[in-house]
């Protein structure tokens, strides 16, 4: 188990040094890998003792750790992870929880846990992490940091173990906006862009009822900004549940008829979600049934239920996945247009108590995968940003645009920010 001083977040400590050149685009800066990444010489432990234990060390570095590397990065460690990237909670009970350096006594969000620390705590300048259902939009949320998971495809995925292809992303983690778009302009192989002023910015009011912090607090904060930058007159609002009901009629078929439930749920991202687990089951047991079913890993209890669904889980309506995909990235780019963005909350509230049982998580867990299936599904990019505090734990909003335009998105967040920072200032204030 780490010691205390590094929060639990690493697996293994150590230091690799860029190639030595005066003038890289990433120069001085230190970085953390999640423990899901082929590095030459080291076994990837997928966040399993018994996976560690029956895999042999990597004998090439996957080609996003070795892009930022080359652009200057110095690597400091391999972070701890959830078991076989298969939770948005980040508690590991082989290797410890990493601690929530914003609330010691909350979740870090998993999957990507130690690397969403190891940038929170101030241990690394940026993280390398992995995003299927949430895993890096999840824990920047939590750890009150900025997350990118860009669009679908566009970066490497080459020598990361698939969790499930579909929605499998290399995704990244920093506290400023700035070296954000610095690892993005490496990562993505962008050249300098200048910034393109937003066409629209939707602010998806229905998706704001789905979390328990009063929405004035969140989108008074966007309206205030965006306004103050580009005008009032880009601003709309959106039912993003109706527009995706509308337009997704292969959703259907995920729907349920539950009028039982109280709580508030929006019907499409609902089914939005259950398409999204569906497939990714499906793609889990391609991937790793076999290993599973033969070594018979010790996984930690919530877990191993999970995955055994998975491995039960049959190939009926994985047809139909394909299609919500196709129809749902069509539909919200016709929503957005050339330069639009949609503003949703990353998360339905703040993190959850350490140890809170599955139970009564339920309704949180339900709400998350209704908002994070939108960027999951359609393959968009999105961008997690840390709006302070609310009651003294994290607050965070999540921008999301079309697919490919991940270079627009990390320069509206870098011009955005300092607007945000001193609106979310002004709320702190108001609120005391």
């Amino acid at each position: 188990m780490a010691g205390n001083t590094d929060y639990g977040a690493f697996m293994d400590k150590f230091i690799l040094p860029p190639p030595a050149a005066a003038d890289l685009p990433l120069n001085h800066l230190t970085f953390a890998v999640k423990d899901i990444f082929d590095m030459e010489g080291y076994v990837s432990g997928f966040g399993n003792p018994d996976w560690l234990r029956t895999h042999s060390a990597a004998t090439s570095t996957a080609p996003a750790v070795s892009a930022v590397l080359k652009a200057g990065a110095t690597c400091l460690g391999r972070t701890v992870m959830d078991e076989m990237a298969y939770s948005i909670n980040g508690e590991n009970i082989h290797y410890g929880t990493p601690v929530n350096p914003c609330a010691a006594d909350r979740v870090p969000g998993g999957s990507s846990s130690g690397s969403a620390v190891a940038v929170g705590a101030e241990l690394v300048d940026f993280s390398l992490g992995t995003d299927t259902g949430g895993s890096v939009r999840v824990p920047a949320s939590y750890c009150g940091i900025f997350g990118f998971r860009p669009s679908h495809g566009v970066v490497s995925t080459e020598g990361v173990i698939p969790m499930a292809q579909s929605f499998d992303t290399v995704g990244w983690f920093s506290r400023d906006p700035v070296t954000l778009n610095r690892v993005g302009k490496i990562l993505l192989q962008l050249p300098g862009q200048k910034l393109v002023q937003p066409s629209q910015v939707l602010i998806a009011e229905d998706c704001f009822k789905l979390s328990s912090i009063p929405t004035t607090r969140v989108t008074n904060i966007i309206s205030a900004s965006i306004e103050k930058l580009f005008g009032s007159q880009i601003l709309q609002p959106v039912n993003l549940g109706d527009y995706v009901e509308s337009k997704v009629p292969s959703l259907k078929q995920f729907m349920e008829n539950d009028t039982k439930s109280e709580e508030f749920s929006i019907k499409s991202l609902t089914a939005l979600s259950a398409a999204m687990r569906l497939l990714q089951r499906f793609e889990f047991k391609k991937n790793h049934g076999e290993w599973v079913s033969t070594v018979k890993p010790n996984f930690g209890p919530s877990l191993a239920e999970r995955i055994l669904d998975a491995i039960n889980t049959s190939g009926e309506h994985v047809d139909a996945c394909e299609s919500v995909k196709n129809q749902l990235r069509e539909a919200l780019t016709a929503l957005l247009g050339e330069n639009g963005v949609i503003v949703i909350p990353t998360v339905p509230g703040p993190p959850p108590k350490l140890q809170t049982e599955t139970a009564s998580l339920e309704t949180f867990r339900a709400r998350a995968f209704s908002l994070l299936s939108i960027a999951g599904v359609s393959g968009f990019c999105q961008v997690s940003i840390p709006l302070g505090k609310y009651e003294g734990l994290p607050v965070s909003v999540s921008l999301m645009a079309k697919y490919g335009s991940d270079g627009f998105l990390l320069n509206l967040v870098e011009t955005l920010y300092p607007t945000l920072k001193e609106q979310v200032e002004i709320a702190e204030k108001l609120s005391h």
